[in-house]
């Protein structure tokens, strides 16, 4: 029998599906204004779906995006907040540079794209 996902994790999927891992950044504000959404009225269970959104964010790279990031990973509840990676927040502030704590930005945005491959084949 096949999985069966949940509304969430098929909110999650039409993302992956529509931006393919391109990290555009025709796509940034929209991907924000997604995220601002859903911090603002946050559906229960939907912890996938922002840690999407959280993480395409970091994958475009602007430092500027990790306040918004920070919100979505503090202000909604414990379950959320381990799901957005803590080394996206130390990335995003250290420009990308690698460190004892936090990997290479190109070997975080592999992890990303390799979950998301992974979590919906």
């Amino acid at each position: 029998m096949d999985y069966q996902f949940d509304n969430n994790e098929l909110r999650a999927k039409l993302l992956v599906e529509k931006y393919q891992f391109q990290f555009k950044e025709e796509h940034r504000a929209e991907v924000k204004m997604h995220l601002k959404n859903e911090i603002d009225d946050y559906q229960s269970g939907s912890s996938e779906y922002l840690r999407f959104l959280c993480g395409y964010l970091f994958c475009i790279g602007h430092k500027e995006d990790l306040a918004l990031i920070t919100m979505a990973k503090k202000s909604i509840n414990m379950d959320v907040g381990t799901m957005i990676d803590s080394q996206w927040l130390s990335s995003l502030e250290n420009d990308g540079a690698e460190d004892e704590y936090t990997r290479s930005r190109a070997a975080i945005i592999d992890e990303f794209i390799r979950y998301y491959t992974h979590y919906f084949s």
